[in-house]
């Protein structure tokens, strides 16, 4: 569970604010989103090559 204080003079805005953060910083839902189905440890691989080739080629093409 998240506790956030609020401090003096702070306003609700700010303090929802800072839990928002803390909660996305969490990964709670990231988590939450892969665990939703099961994805294969190859189909996993698979996607992580892909991903790294694709990260490849963007970066080779800006040095150029």
């Amino acid at each position: 569970m998240l506790i956030i204080e609020i401090k003096d003079g702070e306003g609700i805005d700010r303090a929802l604010k800072r839990y928002k953060r803390k909660f996305q910083n969490t990964g709670l839902i990231k988590e939450l989103r892969k665990r939703k189905e099961y994805t294969k440890p190859s189909v996993r691989r698979r996607n992580e090559v892909l991903k790294a080739a694709y990260k490849e080629k963007v970066r080779m093409g800006v040095e150029e």
